[in-house]
Formats: C-alpha cells, structure tokens, sequence
C-alpha cells in the first residue's frame, strides 16, 4: 500500500461518485480531476444529465495513482502517462501469458480425463 493510500479516506462500497464525491476520495481539487480527464486517456468517468461526471471505483484507484506519480513521486504529466500506459501493457501481456498457461493446464486435464 502507498504513502498516499494510507493517508486518503476510504473508497465506500458505493457504484458511483460525483465529482465533489471523488475529489474528497483523493484529495485533489475538482478543477485538477478535469484537467486530468484531458491529458490522462485512461481516465473517462460516466457523463450523464446536464453533462454531469460520475466516477467509479477504477476511477478513483487510477485518480490516486496518477496523484501518487506526480505528486510523490515526481513524475511530469507525460512521465505519469508513459508510465500508466507501460504499466497497462504490462498487465495485458501479463493476462495473455495466464490465458495461455490456463489453456495448456486445461488441455493436460483433458488428457488426464
């Protein structure tokens, strides 16, 4: 767990959070959380009703990993975005190799049968 998870409040078991909502999640003002929407692609909250925004929980967990980068760890926005966009491809190369490891144990099982 990070610096800045241990300090911010914890997420409710709830399905969607208004921007103020999300704002006092991560401690980051609303007019940043904006911002962040533009220069972040990974960061797309629900827009409804009089174009209003609603995170979900991902969001919030991304909001907070994109303000541990730049704040405590010094990343420039476009370090943070590399980063973030390393760390995804990462995690699908990761989920790619699982499936395939899934498949062959399943295919042993097969014969086993």
């Amino acid at each position: 767990m990070s610096l800045i998870e241990q300090q911010l409040p914890s997420i409710p078991g709830k399905r969607y959070f208004t921007i103020s909502e999300t704002s006092g999640l991560c401690e980051v003002k609303q007019h940043v959380l904006r911002y962040w929407e533009q220069e972040f692609s990974q960061l797309r909250p629900i827009k409804r009703k009089g174009n209003r925004r609603y995170y979900q929980r991902h969001d919030v967990l991304l909001i907070r990993q994109i303000k541990e980068l730049l704040y405590d760890n010094g990343y420039t926005i476009l370090g943070a975005k590399q980063k973030l966009n390393a760390d995804e491809n990462s995690k699908q190369i990761k989920e790619s190799a699982f499936k395939d490891i899934e498949q062959e144990v399943q295919e042993l099982i097969d014969i086993l049968d």
